[in-house]
């Protein structure tokens, strides 16, 4: 309605004020009154009139038209503003939550001095059912290597680097299949290996086998990593046991474990690009 309007309103006032001048001149011809008189008696007043009314019709129109306009820039305004407080307000709340996890990565820093930590973010999850890993933000430019180890901020185990580029690493969580880590139970001592398995990693746990004859694991106990082999640091949490079971044979147990970060939530990671292997 609004582009007809724009489009053909001229021709169309223009079409009904000739329309009336021709009904009223003729109406002034069959009443016999004097040409002069026809116009100014009978053609003025009521041209008057009907001008007037077209006049009045077309700046109401075009006074709708305005305001339509109007409204819509300022509505147009109105949402650009709204979406830029929006992501200020997204903006502020990123820049509290990384505020949290620097002053947590602070405190584990100086409670683990020997560790030479690199934050980066998480940029990417691998889409293949296959695996469990993700991109991050940084690689061999920052000094990161191979086999590096990453963890949370609060000093839980997340993964390790696989993959690396000049500004980017492949980081494969300790649930991915190909994943094995030494741990030992916190409350009994008992050492074994976090491996990961496809069964197990769809739904987000690894297993804790390779145990010593004679050990003993609970539902609840702590994992930690054990550092054997060098390539963790000894005491990094890994998860809890939630579940005790037996292999097929009903001889050998393993533990169902639930990792203590969680991965779905990751957005920052810190690589423990450097520690002290305790002996």
């Amino acid at each position: 309605m609004k582009e007809y309007l724009k489009k053909y309103g001229v021709r169309m006032g223009i079409i009904v004020a000739a329309s009336a001048f021709l009904i009223l001149l003729g109406a002034a011809t069959r009443s016999g009154i004097g040409l002069v008189q026809n116009v100014t008696g009978i053609v003025a007043a009521p041209m008057q009139k009907v001008l007037s009314s077209t006049v009045n019709w077309f700046n109401t129109i075009y006074g709708y038209l305005y305001q339509y306009d109007s409204l819509m820039a300022e509505n147009e305004s109105l949402r650009t503003q709204l979406a830029e407080a929006q992501q200020s307000a997204r903006d502020g709340i990123e820049a509290s939550e990384e505020n949290v996890r620097l002053r947590e990565a602070l405190l584990l820093r100086q409670k683990h001095t020997d560790y030479v930590l690199e934050s980066a973010k998480v940029v990417l999850w691998s889409a293949s059912n296959w695996s469990s890993s993700f991109t991050i933000s940084k690689g061999r430019t920052s000094g990161i290597e191979l086999g590096d180890p990453v963890i949370t901020e609060y000093g839980a185990l997340v993964g390790q680097v696989t993959e690396l580029g000049e500004t980017w690493a492949t980081v494969s969580t300790l649930i991915d299949v190909d994943m094995s880590v030494g741990g030992y139970v916190g409350s009994s001592g008992s050492s074994g290996m976090v491996v990961g398995e496809y069964a197990m990693m769809k739904n987000k746990t690894a297993k804790l086998t390779f145990l010593a004859d004679g050990a003993q694991i609970f539902e609840g106990d702590e994992v930690l990593t054990s550092g054997s082999g060098g390539a963790f640091p000894a005491g990094l949490v890994i998860g809890t046991i939630s579940n005790v079971q037996t292999e097929a044979g009903g001889q050998i147990e393993y533990g169902i474990v639930v990792p203590q970060c969680e991965l779905d939530t990751l957005v920052q990671v810190f690589i423990i690009k450097d520690f002290t292997v305790v002996e």
